[in-house]
């Protein structure tokens, strides 16, 4: 790993006397040798204390970074949003080439920009998508084993279709996850759909916020209703019950990718 215009010792930004910025910066990473986005008090590895990490080389500053999900352990990202702040002097640019260069092959940052102090990537998001992919063969694929689910039993989208038809609008959604904090567990979903193409079956949900485990639980359930051992009708039940215990299997994270994060213009 290189090491690039750091220091050896980290330092809090507000003793340097130089000017503090906050910086927003849209990074992607496989999440499947992490343990999750946030960092852990056992000390494994996480998106977050691999992204300080390369900062703390880069700058010579603790710096904590904020992110806009926190996603589970083996769950990929093509646009988390994270923000810090540093009183780095060589400009965005610069700070996004000189994190890659720190950074292993799993992540990654897209794009750097300062933002107003006030910018928090989690808090002031509106809008969230992820993408779950269903690999739907009955040969697994070695290949695929990281980012998608493998299920052999053949589904039907037309049913998995109108399972997630339900999903649109402001719902109550504590059948499908748990709220990270507080009890509120109303969201509104703006889209949600199944798309096919070939073997495989994509399903995007974009909403305000989401519950923990929200978009896994809801793509187990769903898949239940397509190989048939569930009725849309009971799917519908389920989601009317508010009920965590009568969601079906939750799917695994493998299948699961934060798209983007929306931010007021």
């Amino acid at each position: 790993m290189t090491l690039e215009l750091g220091g050896s010792e980290p330092q809090n930004p507000k003793l340097r006397g130089g000017t503090v910025r906050r910086y927003r910066a849209t990074v992607e990473y496989d999440g499947t040798d992490f343990h999750g986005f946030q960092r852990q008090a056992q000390g494994e590895r996480t998106v977050q204390e691999t992204l300080e990490a390369a900062l703390w080389a880069v700058t010579g500053q603790a710096v904590t970074v904020m992110g806009a999900g926190r996603t589970d352990t083996g769950v990929h990202a093509r646009g988390q949003v994270i923000a810090f702040d540093s009183d780095w002097r060589h400009g965005e640019a610069a700070l996004g080439r000189a994190m890659n260069a720190n950074l292993m092959r799993d992540v990654a940052v897209k794009e750097v920009e300062s933002v107003e102090p006030g910018f928090h990537p989690r808090f002031s998001a509106c809008r969230r998508t992820y993408q779950y992919t269903v690999y739907n063969r009955f040969c697994r694929s070695p290949l695929l084993r990281r980012t998608s689910w493998h299920r052999r039993r053949p589904l039907v989208m037309t049913a998995m279709s109108a399972a997630g038809g339900l999903l649109v609008g402001e719902h109550d959604f504590a059948t499908f996850g748990k709220p990270p904090t507080g009890e509120n567990t109303v969201r509104r979903v703006f889209c949600a759909e199944w798309r096919q193409n070939g073997g495989f079956m994509e399903f995007r949900i974009e909403a305000n916020a989401f519950l923990n485990r929200m978009a896994r639980s809801l793509v187990g359930t769903m898949c239940q209703v397509g190989a048939g051992e569930w009725s849309v009708e009971r799917f519908a039940v389920a989601f009317a019950a508010a009920d965590r215990g009568q969601a079906g299997p939750t799917a695994p994270p493998q299948g699961l990718c934060l798209l983007s994060v929306g931010y007021p213009s």
